[in-house]
């Protein structure tokens, strides 16, 4: 080989990238799925984000490659983003698989059409948004920002429609560094999706063939400098703000690790009750008193194989154990006031604040419920094929009217998350309202030791930071934690674990700019890009 033909030789990412977009059928199909489950390493536990730098301008090689198929390569495009999709949610939501083998007898057949069936309805929204970012697309730069624009206008729709599931937003993909998840302060998890997939994405102009060396530069230099500022901002934020924490409030959380097959075992009713009563009661220290060393004691979702409020006995046990000036809040399936001759079949799914003496102080019921978890689409269609949710409740769970704040002696106003309801962004503090502490009441024993219960964590933690609140998170299995405004985490129980947590509650700080202005900003700055995309697209001709 000459050296005239070396030096004319592409290098070897320009000839990767011609051979991604030139690809085609089942080639084409496997980079995308291989590019979406590796994109899956920069969520929790892993928080491996820098692959996304690999992964992301994949997805601006494949809508290039799509402008040879049919209309326009619309058809191409959409394809494309369902096999990337379709690889990230297999491999980012592989535990959904866990919640089946707990009944293994009767819900095990259905583990595989689980384990599939999710990933590929959720990657329809991702073939969504690449068939739109298809329609803004233009030669150059501009064609990553199309690209933000259409992935975060597919993920808010992820996040909203058919009861919406926002689980593994492309913006938690930039929360693992506590300082670039200070960004959620300022934009919410929708902005930091629109800036996660303009950044990470920005590698892809490098190998443009008309980008002059300059030009090919610019994307990514102007990326590092975004997450350097975002980090700069984080930085800055954690170093003035310390952790402060409400004066005289000491909460004992309880994590029992209980197997999930006694949490829905009536027969296991006094070995659960037993184990709640000695856990709360522990020692800690050599200082300690036991459950008279707190003011509120926290018990997880569904703390109880049966209705609390209809076992008199188990109130009076709970009487028995907490002092005066101590409450307990719960998690517990509350039944419906009964009606005269009507059978009770259906419940809530509650929290419970109960007084020292086993008095119910307030009462919160679940408004998001899980699809095929406690209740079915077309209830009664499909039981009438014989399918039923995992909690096997006839006939679902009762959804809640409206979340609210609950008032909580001693203690600031909280406002109560039962299990995934933390993850809904636009749900997770009404309007008007400002409480004191977020409470969080879950059971991720569904999911065993599995990525699942750490990305919860991590989204729980988000709404922390959005909102400038402490969040209590008191879970089942794991991982229970206290977690200040800034999404610091004061103490955490690890996953799978049985334990006691004596901790302080942390001091909630002034609302940052997303909890007063909500959604408006990344909407405005959404915009002001797909005008500026449309009036490049619209010259380009």
């Amino acid at each position: 080989m000459t050296a005239i033909e070396i030096q004319d030789r592409p290098p070897a990412i320009t000839r990767l990238t011609h051979w991604i977009v030139l690809s085609w059928g089942w080639r084409r199909a496997l980079v995308a799925l291989a590019a979406g489950a590796l994109s899956a390493l920069a969520l929790a536990p892993f928080d491996a984000w820098p692959a996304l730098f690999f992964t992301f301008p994949i997805l601006v090689w494949l809508v290039d490659g799509a402008a040879a198929g049919r209309l326009g390569g619309l058809p191409s495009a959409a394809i494309a983003g369902w096999w990337f999709g379709f690889g990230y949610f297999l491999a980012g939501l592989y535990w959904v698989g866990h919640a089946f083998l707990v009944d293994a007898k009767t819900f095990g057949w259905l583990l595989p059409f689980a384990v599939i069936a999710l990933p590929a309805g959720m990657a329809c929204y991702t073939g969504l948004g690449l068939a739109l970012a298809r329609m803004l697309w233009t030669r150059g730069p501009s064609r990553i920002i199309a690209l933000a624009i259409a992935l975060t206008a597919a993920e808010w729709l992820r996040g909203h429609l058919f009861s919406g599931f926002p689980w593994n937003l492309y913006g938690y993909t930039l929360t693992g560094p506590l300082v670039l998840a200070q960004g959620a302060a300022l934009i919410g998890i929708w902005g930091l999706t629109f800036v996660a997939v303009a950044v990470f994405a920005s590698p892809a102009v490098f190998t443009d063939d008309r980008a002059d060396t300059r030009r090919r530069w610019l994307p990514l230099a102007l990326s590092v400098a975004v997450l350097v500022a975002l980090a700069g901002y984080g930085a800055m934020r954690l170093s003035r703000t310390p952790t402060a924490f409400v004066d005289n409030v000491r909460l004992r959380i309880m994590q029992p690790n209980l197997p999930q097959d006694e949490k829905f075992n009536y027969g296991a009713k006094q070995r659960v009750m037993s184990q709640y009563l000695e856990m709360s009661d522990r020692s800690t220290g050599p200082q300690s008193a036991g459950v008279r060393d707190a003011t509120h004691l926290i018990w997880p979702e569904s703390a109880f194989p049966f209705l609390l409020t209809r076992e008199p006995d188990a109130l009076g046990q709970i009487a028995a154990l907490l002092p005066e000036g101590t409450v307990l809040i719960t998690g517990a399936v509350r039944a419906p006031a009964a009606v005269p001759g009507q059978k009770v079949e259906r419940a809530y799914n509650s929290i419970y604040v109960i007084d020292h003496d086993g008095s119910i102080l307030s009462v919160y019921d679940k408004i998001h419920l899980v699809p095929f978890g406690e209740y079915l689409p077309f209830q009664d269609f499909l039981e009438k094929l014989g399918l039923m949710q995992l909690t096997k409740l006839p006939g679902g769970f009762i959804p809640g009217e409206r979340r609210r704040a609950m008032n909580v002696p001693r203690a600031p106003r909280m406002l109560p998350f039962i299990c995934y309801e933390i993850v809904f962004p636009g749900e997770a503090v009404p309007s008007g309202e400002r409480p004191g502490w977020l409470i969080n009441l879950t059971n991720d024993g569904w999911f065993g030791a599995s990525s699942g219960p750490y990305q919860h964590l991590q989204q729980a933690r988000v709404r922390s930071i959005e909102h400038g609140l402490p969040l209590v998170r008191a879970a089942n299995t794991g991982v229970s934690a206290v977690i200040d405004p800034l999404g610091r985490v004061v103490r955490s129980l690890p996953l799978g674990t049985e334990g006691v947590m004596d901790v302080s509650l942390p001091r909630r700080i002034d609302a940052p700019l997303y909890a007063r202005t909500g959604d408006a900003g990344i909407a405005l700055i959404v915009g002001a890009a797909l005008i500026l995309v449309i009036r490049r697209r619209v010259r380009r001709g």
